[in-house]
């Protein structure tokens, strides 16, 4: 397959390169990393296994033209740069598929194709990107498919196919809401408390804190870190809760021992920095709307009360304020 990476952080550098070592005609469309990828290629460290793959390197799509696939791994606070970035890659037989964090993707990708080529993946793993051109692989690695708004298609199960063929392991799911909202229980907890740790443990537990008194920001809490506290430990497991009650309104039956297998996975990880925390640190903006403001938008109005996750709203949009404000 002609496969196109649009967003090659570590996300799209891990899986782009997976595709590449595998021997697919795989094309990275960069712009900062661009000179460095194209002279050295992407070095991948896994405790799978070290491997380099030089990829096909572009810095505009119309160097790439149309493909077959177009993974896309931006940050989704670039969603704008849609419509400038992805109609050269695409025609009437261009697969879509977003593996981006959170709600809203793949409807944002709906404004400008058809429903019928839209995919969704889930990205069950933990990457960090050291530098240009060089991504660790921590652990993990499962991609969950599925069609947007559609049961899956033979090129559904074609997709996942290939994908394992490379090394990546991969599920099919018939109900892609359903999984992402199975995914924001670890991604909610996990990403937004990682970022408003930095706030302190009481702007977040304590009713009468005044957020308007957040001066100071301290230091952001790796994973091990909140499971290592017991009272962080506790807002974790109330989020994880609060996004069950709000799936169920939803029609979507998450199992309740999720809690449990979410938090034994993530002690696995040990002192893993989510991607969140890791913007947040860069000075870049937080993806808010994706993981935090869209799944409150829709717990509130499937009835559902979710005090926790509001006041992470408040606190992430407070410490997000300059990027929002930009």
């Amino acid at each position: 397959m002609k496969i196109a990476v649009v967003g090659c952080g570590a996300v799209g550098s891990f899986y782009g390169g997976k595709l590449a070592h595998a021997g697919h005609e795989v094309h990275f469309l960069l712009r900062s990393d661009y000179q460095v990828v194209r002279r050295k290629g992407i070095f991948i460290r896994s405790p799978q296994g070290d491997f380099h793959v030089q990829p096909k390197c572009a810095n505009s799509s119309e160097q790439i033209g149309v493909c077959d696939l177009v993974l896309i791994a931006l940050k989704t606070t670039a969603n704008d740069q849609f419509a400038n970035l992805l109609p050269p890659l695409v025609d009437g037989r261009t697969a879509l598929l977003t593996l981006q964090n959170g709600l809203g993707n793949e409807e944002k990708l709906a404004t400008l194709f058809s429903i019928e080529q839209i995919m969704g993946g889930l990205c069950f793993v933990c990457l960090n990107r050291l530098q240009p051109g060089l991504i660790h692989h921590i652990e993990h690695g499962l991609v969950m498919l599925g069609e947007f708004r559609r049961f899956p298609e033979p090129r559904t199960h074609d997709i996942a196919s290939m994908f394992r063929q490379a090394g990546i392991p991969c599920k099919v799911t018939d109900n892609l809401q359903r999984a992402h909202w199975e995914k924001l229980t670890w991604n909610i907890p996990f990403n937004g408390l990682g970022v408003a740790s930095a706030a302190g443990y009481n702007a977040l537990a304590t009713q009468d804190f005044s957020l308007e008194n957040l001066s100071s920001v301290g230091k952001c809490l790796t994973t091990d870190k909140l499971l290592g506290d017991p009272r962080w430990e506790h807002l974790v497991r109330e989020l994880m809760q609060e996004v069950i009650e709000a799936a169920h309104a939803l029609k979507f039956n998450l199992p309740s021992e999720l809690v449990e297998k979410q938090i034994e996975r993530t002690r696995s990880m040990g002192a893993y920095k989510a991607s969140t925390l890791i913007d947040f640190e860069r000075g870049q903006p937080l993806e808010l709307r994706s993981l935090f403001l869209e799944p409150l938008n829709q717990a509130k109005a499937a009835g559902v009360s979710v005090p926790r996750l509001e006041r992470l709203c408040r606190v992430l949009s407070k410490l997000d304020r300059p990027a929002v404000a930009g």
